[in-house]
This record gives C-alpha cells, sequence and structure tokens, in this order.
C-alpha cells in the first residue's frame, strides 16, 4: 500500500453486528491511467474531452498490461480466471479510458 493510491473497500455488517472487512486492489482504470501518466485535475483527466474516443496520455506496452493483470489477478473474484483472460479484460478497459496500448 502506498499512500495517496485509491483503494476500494467493501465492508459488511451482519444483523449480530458482526462484520467482514474486504480490502480489495486499486481500480483497473487507476491504473492504466497512472502508467499512461495521466494527470487527473479536478476529478477530470487532463487532456482530454471525450476519454472513450480519442487517447489520452502516452501508450503503454504490452508488459504495464501483464504487470497490472498479475495485480488484478490476485482478487478473489477474478481467481478463476487466467493470466490470459484477465489481460484481454485489462485491454478492453484501456480502450474504455482512452489508453492506446502498443505491443
Amino acid at each position: 500500500m502506498t499512500p495517496g493510491i485509491p483503494i476500494p473497500a467493501r465492508v459488511t455488517v451482519r444483523p449480530d453486528r458482526s462484520f467482514h472487512f474486504e480490502i480489495r486492489t486499486p481500480s483497473t482504470a487507476y491504473l492504466l491511467l497512472k502508467s499512461a501518466g495521466v494527470e487527473e485535475i479536478k476529478g477530470k483527466l487532463k487532456g482530454a474531452n471525450n476519454p472513450g474516443k480519442e487517447t489520452v496520455g502516452r501508450p503503454i506496452s504490452l508488459k504495464h498490461v501483464y504487470e497490472i493483470a498479475r495485480i488484478k489477478q490476485g482478487e478473489l473474484r477474478l481467481s478463476g480466471l487466467s493470466l490470459e483472460g484477465v489481460v484481454r479484460c485489462v485491454v478492453a478497459q484501456a480502450r474504455t479510458v482512452g489508453v492506446e496500448v502498443r505491443p
């Protein structure tokens, strides 16, 4: 854990007042934008008016995608997928946020 990185957490509270606390990995979009060098200013991406249609930041390599996939594969909900399946999900998410992936 590094200070400043948003980490999602899920807290489940049961009727008997017991609870379950689960910390997840940072979102895929955050990791992609961070590796592409995109800065966020006042909640908006710097240099992008339409992030889904145009590219933002610098292109990332497949090495970055595999590193992000290895981080995300540690999550319980993605543990059933192979590394190749998680990589495909990361590449699809990269297209959605406007980050170009180069081989």
